[in-house]
């Protein structure tokens, strides 16, 4: 189990997808561009319906690229305390 955990504010998220081109798990899909982000399952996030969804969580290593990369600050992680 992983010590912290990815997310989202939908209410803040205006769906730039500065988060998804910035993400280095996403990075490795040539589709990944725009800021929309590929449409497989294996990516950590992706704008769907213009907002920002966290696709799959067990892929995000905690590097903070997607925090850092949006600017209304729609993103965190949250570190959970054992």
């Amino acid at each position: 189990m992983k010590a912290y955990k990815l997310v989202i504010y939908p209410e803040r998220c205006h769906g730039c997808g500065n988060c998804v081109v910035s993400c280095p798990v996403n990075a490795k899909h040539p589709e990944t561009w725009g800021g929309k982000g590929p449409y497989s399952d294996d990516v950590v996030i992706r704008v769907e319906n213009g907002v920002v969804n966290i696709v799959n969580p067990d892929l995000c290593g905690g590097c903070g690229a997607c925090i850092e990369a949006c600017p209304v600050n729609a993103i965190e992680l949250v570190f959970i305390r054992k």
